[in-house]
């Protein structure tokens, strides 16, 4: 598996952390999900580099 693939799923996983973190700190909700958004893709794209 390359390394970018291992870097995109990690990214995906720290962008949900800070989604989590924004809606603990009362943010906008358009801020939390373009960060989910983010996540998603980051991940989905790790994903299918790995296949």
């Amino acid at each position: 598996m390359p390394y970018w693939t291992t870097l995109l799923i990690a990214l995906g996983g720290l962008l949900l952390g800070g989604a989590y973190s924004l809606r603990k700190q009362e943010f906008p909700l358009w801020l939390q999900i373009g960060f989910v958004l983010c996540a998603v893709m980051a991940i989905l794209a790790g994903i299918l580099l790995a296949l």
